[in-house]
């Protein structure tokens, strides 16, 4: 009998990011740009090799281009996009950096 494939799990070690998730209930398809997201801002070598083999270099690049100045701490932006050299992505329309606006 032939099963079919289970969805693959987000890696344990993820946990403390996704705080405010049901780990179980996060689908990959369907959270992708959640996933990530916290992936790319806080997952170590081994967390990101599994997201570049569940996604590849196209869909993250994808995420990089539509959502990454906005969902991203700057600096982590800025690595991932000279990494995997993104020159043009859509621009946060906000002029204050993230988090900028309370500081003060």
């Amino acid at each position: 009998m032939h099963r079919p494939l289970s969805s693959p799990q987000i890696p344990i070690g993820l946990k403390p990011y996704f705080q405010e998730y049901d780990l179980a209930r996060l689908d990959i398809a369907r959270d992708a740009n959640l996933i990530i997201q916290r992936i790319l801002e806080f997952g170590t070598w081994d967390e990101i090799r599994w997201a570049f083999d569940i996604y590849h270099s196209k869909r993250i690049r994808l995420f990089l281009r539509e959502y990454g100045e906005r969902w991203l701490k700057p600096v982590t932006f800025n690595y991932w996009r000279k990494l995997l050299g993104i020159r043009r992505w859509r621009k946060s329309p906000f002029s204050t950096t993230k988090g900028e606006l309370w500081n003060h």
